[in-house]
């Protein structure tokens, strides 16, 4: 005997069906994309690697040959420091909003700033830096970009920092403060070393956010076609190299550029990868 379907049922699933497929090509869209650009990197990107890239400086207008160790030197460099500049900040100020988020309006308006500061165009923050950094110094450096750099990355490692931690089940916390621990010690001991594997997975997030940022140190390290270690002045780096030599009328320049390029992507892909694999961690129950 056949079983009549009821009308609603069949409405509601295949509207269901006809959700599922419209995600599924939306995802299939997607990775086509991306499979597009790793393959267009990987094909036009691994002919400029060679031990030249790793070892001679960007080269100068006409001239043959030449690589691109200035620039990753100096992008490891102003990455690194904007690195060590937000890392702290951004988890010190999410272990605070989690601690009293909810308790005074100085965190709301610090987590309403830093939401607004996660959507603020890397352009805008840059000309900020330019204008309170640069103008006033008179020159521009590595130093100006590390802290644009560090502004971008700050929000990312607050909000992250702050998710995370408020994942952590008050029974933990609650055990904590019954054996008699203040409230800092809970937060720092207990809580925050929960989670610090998300928290690490946080900072690597930001890392990977900031390294192909182009617009910032185009407002504050700006280049240096020369190898040069010294923060104080304009610093060589891997986005403004990649966006100068890919427009260049010459032949070298644009493979450097697209040599740059796979470095950059590949290196954030890695980060992503690692951060979500390597330190991948359940919040205890």
């Amino acid at each position: 005997m056949n079983q009549v379907i009821n009308p609603v049922y069949r409405k509601r699933l295949l509207t269901h069906r006809i959700g599922i497929a419209l995600s599924v090509a939306a995802m299939s869209v997607g990775l086509l994309v991306l499979a597009w650009i790793l393959i267009t990197l990987a094909v036009k990107g691994f002919g400029a690697l060679s031990v030249n890239l790793f070892t001679q400086t960007t080269p100068a207008p006409g001239s043959e040959g030449g690589g691109l160790i200035n620039a990753i030197v100096g992008s490891l460099m102003i990455v690194g420091l904007a690195t060590v500049i937000s890392t702290p900040i951004g988890i010190l100020a999410g272990i605070y909003l989690a601690e009293y988020g909810e308790e005074n309006k100085v965190a709301a308006v610090t987590r309403f700033v830093t939401d607004i500061m996660l959507s603020a165009p890397s352009i805008v923050i840059g000309m900020f830096v330019w204008a309170m950094y640069v103008a006033t110094a008179k020159h521009y450096s590595g130093y100006a970009g590390s802290v644009a750099l560090a502004l971008i990355a700050v929000p990312v490692v607050v909000r992250t920092t702050d998710n995370m931690l408020r994942l952590v089940p008050n029974s933990l916390l609650e055990a904590a403060f019954a054996l008699g621990a203040p409230r800092w010690k809970v937060a720092m001991m207990v809580r925050l070393r929960a989670v610090k594997a998300g928290v690490i997975t946080g900072v690597l997030l930001a890392v990977a956010r900031i390294s192909g940022e182009t617009a910032p140190l185009l407002f504050t390290a700006l280049n240096n076609q020369f190898f040069s270690a010294d923060m104080n002045a304009p610093m060589a780096n891997l986005p403004v190299v990649i966006y100068g030599f890919a427009m260049s009328p010459y032949d070298n320049w644009r493979e450097l550029a697209w040599g740059g390029a796979l470095l950059v992507t590949f290196s954030v892909l890695a980060l992503n990868i690692i951060s979500r694999t390597l330190f991948s961690q359940k919040v205890p129950n």
